[in-house]
């Protein structure tokens, strides 16, 4: 077998099954137990100043 011939086979059947395996894998970590309180936390996070407004620090460079 050619050194091609060898590489295809690899990525054809071995790659591919590992690729699947890490996706497989990150699926499953994020949807592990106990993550949920990460994840609303994460979803949350966009909306943390909206009843009070960041404070602005550049006032003094508007008034110069």
């Amino acid at each position: 077998m050619d050194t091609y011939g060898l590489l295809r086979f690899i990525a054809d059947s071995w790659a591919l099954l590992a690729l699947t395996l890490v996706f497989m894998g990150v699926i499953l970590w994020a949807l592990r137990p106990g993550s949920r309180p990460l994840h609303d936390d994460a979803a949350r996070s966009i909306f943390r100043n909206d009843k009070k407004p960041a404070v602005d620090d550049r006032r003094g460079e508007m008034e110069a």
